[in-house]
């Protein structure tokens, strides 16, 4: 019971909130959660030792993470809320369909790793282009009030910008670390725990 009350006074809160600046909150925690994402996924692949499939035995255990997270936990909250469990087919088949294209994109961000690119260039790349494309398919699915003549032209700039940077962050990505390098911080690190 009191579970109950708990995620129903979140809920409540989250609805509170919508209204004012709640969601900004929720936006920077999926900022930060993406930010790491795409270097621990790279991390996770080279722990594997595995070079030829490596990146596939990462990607099972991203399924299974997103088992536990976007299936086991909403039917927790559903079954604690008390939900109905009606699931209309345009609301099921469009949030399908959004987890085939995530999944899809967090398969293409391993396979990206695999043809040598670094999780720096990799993931500002998508984090610069995804903007732009969501902005778009937005913008066709929900037309602005007044047609595409009410864009302002401080949108398209923002569109520019993101386009401009994820242009330089690929053209002057950081050169890789030396294989030498990567070993001497670990050695001086043992060192210094054996003292």
């Amino acid at each position: 019971m009191l579970a109950v009350c708990r995620v129903r006074g979140a809920e409540e809160s989250v609805v509170d909130n919508q209204a004012g600046m709640g969601w900004l909150i929720f936006a920077l925690m999926t900022v930060v959660s993406w930010g790491v994402y795409g270097i621990l996924l790279h991390s996770g692949q080279l722990g594997m030792g595995d070079p030829v499939n490596g990146r596939y035995k990462a990607f099972l255990f991203v399924g299974i993470a997103y088992f536990i997270t976007a299936v086991l936990a909403p039917l927790a909250v559903l079954v604690v809320t008390g939900s109905n469990w009606d699931f209309p087919i345009k609301g099921a088949s469009l949030s399908l369909v959004a987890g085939v294209v995530g999944a899809i994109g967090a398969f293409c961000v391993l396979l990206a790793f695999g043809a040598r690119g670094t999780p720096a260039a990799v993931m500002s790349i998508i984090f610069a282009g995804a903007p732009i494309v969501n902005a778009i398919v937005a913008m066709w699915l929900h037309p602005p009030a007044g047609g595409w003549s009410a864009i302002r032209w401080q949108f398209v700039a923002g569109i520019v910008c993101a386009a401009v940077g994820g242009c330089l962050v690929t053209f002057y990505k950081p050169p890789p670390a030396p294989a030498g390098a990567k070993a001497a911080p670990m050695q001086q690190t043992q060192v210094a725990d054996k003292r």
